[in-house]
């Protein structure tokens, strides 16, 4: 009688986890319209004064997401203001809500990965998980991977669906 073989890790694919590319750092929004003139305008005296009465401290470690929820026209010299009071607190910070600041960590993460650990191997992206991954960062992962994998695959390694596979 034969054991039973695990086909799946005979196989040679590696799994590439998303999840693990997620930010660790708890991800705080700032928003501007609580530092404008009836939420709307910004009055460069009033502003400066307002960011002079935040506690920067409790942005310490985190990460911070900037952006203005009114439709008012923010000078670019603000949000440069804003960073740098956050200087030194924050462990990053990003222009946007939370979720672009999560895509855009994400997007930093994927960049940083080595391609040369994914050479004419069998990658599968694994497709679902605990936390909820941003689209874009299939599309981002998918980008670095293709011009050097052998195959890529979304899913789990039992069950995928194939998305690349290069031309012999």
């Amino acid at each position: 009688m034969e054991g039973i073989v695990n086909k799946v890790a005979e196989s040679g694919i590696i799994t590439l986890d998303l999840e693990k590319l997620y930010p660790t750092q708890e991800i705080v929004e700032l928003d501007l319209k609580d530092f404008l003139f009836m939420e709307m305008l910004l009055k460069e005296k009033d502003f400066r004064e307002k960011l002079e009465t935040v506690d920067w401290k409790q942005y310490d470690g985190k990460m911070v997401a900037v952006h203005c929820s009114t439709d008012a026209i923010i000078p670019m010299w603000a949000f440069m203001l804003v960073s740098s009071k956050l200087s030194g607190y924050a462990s990053e910070v990003y222009f946007g809500n939370r979720d672009k600041a999560i895509e855009k960590a994400i997007e930093k993460n994927i960049a940083s990965i080595d391609q040369k650990e994914y050479v004419d191997k069998r990658v599968v992206v694994k497709g679902c998980g605990e936390i909820e991954i941003p689209s874009a960062a299939f599309l981002m992962i998918s980008n670095k991977l293709i011009p050097v994998v052998k195959s890529l695959m979304y899913g789990e390694p039992c069950s995928t669906v194939p998305v690349y596979k290069k031309k012999q």
